[in-house]
């Protein structure tokens, strides 16, 4: 068995649920047992947040609740035949009505619960399931849509739930065995509390339900259907040459979402990681690329790194003083204080003599830490133990991943030599005792050129790029151009080979 999850662009559009129904189809050809896992279309979780905000204010835009009915209605005109439109159209316009009393509900009351809110959210995943299903019935077989929070159980924290496996579980499988003759269509992020009362799952939340699901039944692979063909040695918006990766180990998968790749949110899997099921990132525009395989052990490879990631907008908190020079528990009461704000920190450094902390934390809750650190230690500032709290901003973090870094000589030499004779100046590094990640912080304005630069350092024998300018068509100028033009077809050859 396997579970499918696909995300918002795989079922966003006519074109993009077709590849869905080609993918399933040759699922079905080779015998395999699947059960799908289905987000909101895409966009339009966003535009339920955007509806609900706006009428805890008093007043939502009545267009865009429109909007959210017709990107179901038009799916199901192109895809469904007439005379099969009428019962999927009647159950959509059933679930748009009680959408719309939702919010207006909340439009009278002036007030946005987060249970309420979880449960405005939960139409996404609702609708989608319901017409992914038709959809299949139509031209796959025999499908059931089925609504997660029926099955997985959470506690009563809206807005983050967290699952209670073990009920969970015994739902899920109870699903499977009853329904095992029909190909099931789940909603992702949604789950309800012990009280049947709606519940989301945080970031990640569709992938947290294909893991749990396949936790459940323990399936033979998860597959991730998103659209881009898998994780890449680093982000294709910055570095042209960034290529995709065959495969990586849970912990190089986990080191590289957590520094800025966006393509599974890895905490959302940890219920597949536990029982080592393999996760396999596909592009459902792309369906024949291999993609990205994740599994426990690391694969063999050329490179001393599997990848770079990066993330912007980060701030440093400087924290220094001679009252820090061997004071027991002084980082304990630190971490505590900005942990009970739920204010995260990305990145810690400490000197060797005790004498500073630096800790790197997202720009938009800098001012707010910087606000707790001096009222907390509002006395050793006074007597001038501490000094006065230091801010840095607009910079960023970029981050070499890999399980291999350990077994390497020269890594981290090999970076910083990149860093530096690009003129990229590092503000703080970080490296954990596993050697599986070092971190620097540096610039944000020389994120681009830092990832393209250390992108070269350590895949350059790949795509080598020379840069040659010709300046005039004299003598000198016009016999080497003369001689690229008799050469092209070996130069052609040379580089086509490497």
């Amino acid at each position: 068995m396997k579970v499918l999850k696909f995300g918002g662009t795989s079922v966003g559009s006519v074109e993009s649920i077709r590849a869905v129904v080609e993918i399933v189809k040759q699922e079905r050809q080779q015998n395999n047992s699947i059960i799908l896992v289905v987000s909101a279309i895409s966009g339009l979780t966003n535009l339920l947040t955007k509806m609900s905000e706006e009428a805890s204010l008093g007043s939502f835009d009545e267009n865009d609740l429109k909007l959210f009915q017709d990107k179901h209605f038009e799916i199901v005109k192109a895809l469904i035949d007439v005379p099969n439109q009428n019962p999927i159209l009647t159950k959509l316009k059933l679930l748009m009505n009680e959408l719309e009393a939702l919010l207006e509900g909340v439009e009278i009351l002036k007030e946005l619960s987060p249970q309420t809110k979880d449960l405005i959210l939960s139409f996404g995943e609702r609708c989608s399931a319901l017409l992914i299903a038709k959809v299949m019935q139509e031209y796959v077989g025999d499908s059931l849509a089925v609504n997660a929070s029926d099955y997985i159980v959470t506690d009563h924290n809206f807005g983050q739930a967290n699952v209670i496996e073990e009920k969970s579980f015994q739902n899920i499988q109870q699903l499977a065995k009853g329904h095992s003759d029909k190909l099931l269509v789940v909603t992702g992020f949604i789950a309800a509390n012990e009280e049947g009362r709606v519940t989301t799952l945080g970031r990640g939340g569709s992938d947290y339900t294909a893991a749990l699901i396949g936790a459940a039944l323990h399936v033979e692979q998860i597959e991730i259907w998103t659209d881009v063909n898998g994780m890449m040695t680093a982000d294709p918006r910055f570095v042209n040459k960034a290529f995709s990766l065959e495969n990586l180990s849970y912990t190089e998968a986990m080191e590289l979402s957590y520094f800025g790749a966006k393509v599974i949110y890895p905490p959302t899997m940890a219920p597949a990681f536990k029982l080592r099921i393999p996760i396999l990132i596909k592009n459902t525009f792309q369906p024949d690329f291999e993609g990205t395989k994740i599994q426990f052990d690391s694969q063999p490879t050329d490179f001393p790194i599997k990848g770079i990631s990066s993330i912007k907008d980060i701030a440093l908190v400087n924290i220094k003083g001679s009252g820090l020079v061997g004071k027991l528990g002084f980082s304990g009461k630190l971490f505590s204080l900005l942990a009970q704000h739920h204010i995260n920190i990305v990145l810690i450094t400490q000197s060797s003599s005790e004498h500073s902390i630096t800790l790197a934390i997202h720009h938009n809750e800098v001012e707010k830490a910087k606000q707790l650190i001096e009222e907390e230690f509002c006395l050793e500032i006074a007597a001038k133990w501490l000094e006065p709290i230091e801010v840095e901003e607009n910079l960023g973090i970029i981050a070499i991943v890999g399980e291999n870094m350990k077994k390497t000589v020269g890594v981290s030499g090999k970076l910083f030599y990149a860093l530096g004779r690009n003129g990229i100046n590092v503000r703080a590094i970080a490296q954990g005792s596993s050697e599986y990640n070092i971190s620097v912080v540096i610039n944000e304005n020389d994120l681009s050129k830092a990832l393209n630069a250390v992108h070269d350092a350590f895949f350059n024998h790949l795509k080598k790029t020379i840069h040659v300018f010709n300046v005039g068509v004299g003598n000198i100028g016009s016999t080497f151009l003369n001689q690229l033009e008799k050469q092209k077809d070996f130069l052609g050859k040379i580089m086509i080979s490497k």
